[in-house]
């Protein structure tokens, strides 16, 4: 069915305004043809995220998703934006700058609690889960961690 349409609209002669009809819509399938060849032997090839520099605690070799999903859980543990620890570029966040010194003091608390983590809690699981601290524990939200007074 679709030959015998083709074949009518390459070989019709009624009049002029069929006549146009045709070319239009002869032209509209040869641009359809022509984008769908194109797009069948394009490869769009994915470009792979550049590698984070500058890192001194997460490991080097640490995956995208990793770092991605480290750095939300901080956002979400402090209740800040990327802002708070990266300082601004000349195209938004400069991740690989130390410009800004919240991202030392992050680098420190990371130490802190890998340390206290091996020391007290390497061994506490609890239903099959290591239960360990973390910038939540304290933070709990806040970018400033609320402090109490013990009395003595």
């Amino acid at each position: 069915m679709t030959i015998d349409i083709f074949l009518v609209l390459l070989n019709g002669k009624e009049n002029d305004k069929n006549t146009i009809m045709r070319r239009r819509i002869l032209t509209l399938m040869g641009c359809v043809l022509a984008i769908v060849s194109i797009s069948a032997f394009t490869t769009f090839e994915k470009q792979e995220d550049p590698r984070p520099t500058n890192l001194k605690v997460l490991p080097k070799n640490i995956s995208s998703e990793e770092l991605e999903g480290t750095m939300k859980a901080f956002n979400a543990a402090l209740g800040v934006k990327c802002g708070h620890c990266h300082a601004p570029g000349e195209k938004g966040l400069d991740f690989a700058s130390d410009a800004n010194p919240n991202k030392q003091v992050a680098r420190e608390m990371m130490k802190m609690t890998t340390k206290i983590n091996k020391k007290y809690f390497k061994n506490h699981e609890k239903d099959g889960v290591l239960l360990q601290i973390g910038c939540g524990t304290c933070h709990n939200g806040q970018a400033e961690p609320q402090m109490h007074t013990i009395s003595r």
